[in-house]
């Protein structure tokens, strides 16, 4: 038995099964080794499969690989077998279906102006104060260097330069400022009152493509004379040039609004000696707006009378100067 031992390739053993001692019959056993004839049955594998494509390789061509395995190996079984590690299998590849929202950006969304600023429209829903004034002018600068023919639609929902209750909190330079920008523009600009227009927004609501201004159905419009800013610490003489500097601008306002209402300027002067208010039809009888937007309610509203004409039927006498 120690002479089987050292055989390189092959032991002869005697077979516990012989019927007879003098017939017997030897077993050779054949050790893996790389010049050993003897193949691995291979299972059939996936194709796509890298690593049990790798593993069937190195099981057909150097299978001592798998016999010499290092004995306490860190690396996870087979795997330093391949030139970098990957996956154990090919991970699965998950397709985005076709639905609605297909086309819409990977990303989070921007802003609400920045969205609003992608359909061209422009919201003005604050008193024109300088970082209002000045987003707003930078949206039609961008808007036209964009594209200079598609049109530019203006929302607006503002009390000017004043706050509701009539407390000054802007310039009306910051008016005058949008409003050289719009003229500036080489796109139609449509103009869209919603809420209340008062002061220079409804110079703004104005201010739009002739036949391109509108107004909502219970929206207001208001014209009224530049306020002076709080004069308490100021000296008689800068007080002074104040006021010069607010009839200046009134008389500018004056003369904006008759050019595009088509009024003249004694007309217009003479309802901004005190706040004028408008509903959508006075606006659009005033020449501040072009058409209402009932929405299909045109002919309804056309057979409502007018306010006058409600008081005169029902008897009612009104007084001037109220």
């Amino acid at each position: 038995m120690a002479a089987s031992l050292q055989l390189p390739m092959a032991s002869s053993v005697l077979s516990s099964s012989s019927p007879s001692p003098k017939r017997p019959i030897f077993k050779t056993h054949c050790f893996m080794k790389p010049t050993c004839s003897a193949k691995i049955p291979m299972p059939p594998i996936n194709p796509k499969d890298p690593f049990l494509s790798k593993l069937a390789s190195v099981a057909a061509n150097a299978p001592e690989k798998f016999l010499e395995r290092p004995l306490g190996s860190d690396s996870p079984p087979f795997l330093d077998l391949l030139d970098t590690p990957k996956l154990m299998a090919t991970p699965a590849q998950v397709e985005r279906s076709v639905s609605y929202n297909e086309h819409r950006p990977r990303r989070p969304p921007p802003d609400l102006p920045s969205l609003l600023l992608h359909g061209r429209i422009v919201y003005i829903g604050m008193p024109l104060v300088p970082a209002v004034t000045e987003l707003i002018i930078a949206e039609l600068m961008y808007l036209q260097w964009e594209n200079p023919k598609d049109p530019v639609y203006l929302y607006i929902n503002s009390t000017g330069t004043t706050r509701d209750d009539g407390e000054r909190v802007g310039m009306e330079t910051e008016g005058f400022a949008i409003y050289d920008a719009m003229m500036q523009l080489k796109n139609e600009i449509h103009t869209v009152g919603v809420g209340a227009a008062i002061g220079q927004a409804c110079l703004l609501l104005a201010a739009g493509t002739k036949g391109r201004r509108f107004m909502m159905p219970h929206a207001k419009a208001m014209i009224q004379q530049p306020r002076i800013p709080s004069s308490g610490l100021m000296p008689a003489s800068d007080v002074l040039i104040r006021a010069k500097e607010v009839i200046t601008n009134r008389d500018t306002l004056v003369k904006l609004l008759a050019k595009h209402t088509g009024n003249s300027e004694e007309a217009v002067a003479n309802v901004m000696r005190r706040p004028y208010y408008m509903d959508s039809t006075k606006a659009k009888e005033f020449g501040v707006i072009d058409k209402i937007l009932w929405r299909g309610q045109e002919k309804i509203m056309a057979d409502v009378l007018s306010p006058e004409e409600w008081d005169r039927n029902a008897g009612i006498q009104v007084v001037d100067g109220i």
